[in-house]
């Protein structure tokens, strides 16, 4: 039987939300966890920013900023319209998969974050870091402030654009595995928008963990939306 209308948001959500801090998806956690610590006792992070301070990076990542912070939001919509115009029961399942994918995505970043304080890397003038001043700047790529809200849960660890990003590229890539051209597109779309944020306002090793961290829960609604009592709207 198919669940109410607005519900169906809700399909599966705290099965979702055990089965993404469970078993081998705990082990993906542990990794976006060890790839950090990684990063940051290598001085990746630092290396990473000094060498992303040109023009044409930010020039080039702008647009993305937008994109992640309003594509969570409207592509849901834009499906759930076009379903309701042409009654397409699979575009239907395919909004609400998106809009779980991107609300467990930001709610599990924003608990990471509230937890880590990672403070963000040094930008200003529309995070814009003139390369002549980057010697200037002081290394803050270990600033983390462990805890309950000190930091915030806007900047930080991981990265929340890279995460809901990734949880809804790989949502789809689990809905649509046959189309190539839907797979290509979303991850093109996911790492737009990760490395896009890791030259402006996040550390390299915040969207490395976004991605890791986004691709597990996208996955697992995914899979939770593609059940047998959905297959004749899935394949």
């Amino acid at each position: 039987a198919m669940m109410g209308f607005v519900p169906e948001l809700f399909y599966r959500f705290p099965r979702n939300v055990v089965a993404i801090f469970s078993g081998r998806n705990l082990l993906w956690h542990a990794a976006a966890i060890g790839l950090t610590i990684a990063i940051v006792t290598s001085g990746g992070n630092w290396a990473y920013y000094r060498w992303t301070r040109a023009e044409a990076f930010f020039v080039l990542a702008r647009p993305a900023l937008g994109l992640g912070t309003l594509m969570p939001v409207l592509w849901p919509l834009a499906l759930l319209v076009a379903s309701l115009a042409s009654k397409n029961r699979r575009l239907i399942t395919t909004a609400w998969a998106l809009g779980q994918a991107a609300l467990l995505a930001y709610l599990i970043t924003s608990c990471y974050k509230a937890i880590t304080g990672r403070r963000p890397p040094p930008f200003h003038e529309a995070f814009r870091t003139p390369a002549m001043n980057v010697s200037a700047v002081i290394d803050s790529s270990h600033g983390f402030q462990f805890g309950f809200l000190k930091g915030g849960i806007f900047w930080g660890w991981p990265s929340g654009h890279t995460t809901v990003a990734f949880s809804m590229a790989l949502c789809l890539t689990m809905l649509y595995p046959k189309n190539k051209m839907v797979v290509l597109c979303a991850l093109l779309y996911a790492f737009y928008v990760g490395l896009a944020v890791s030259v402006t306002i996040h550390w390299v090793s915040e969207f490395a963990a976004g991605a890791i961290i986004g691709s597990v829960i996208g996955m697992t609604v995914g899979k939770s939306f593609r059940t047998e009592s959905r297959e004749t709207h899935l394949h």
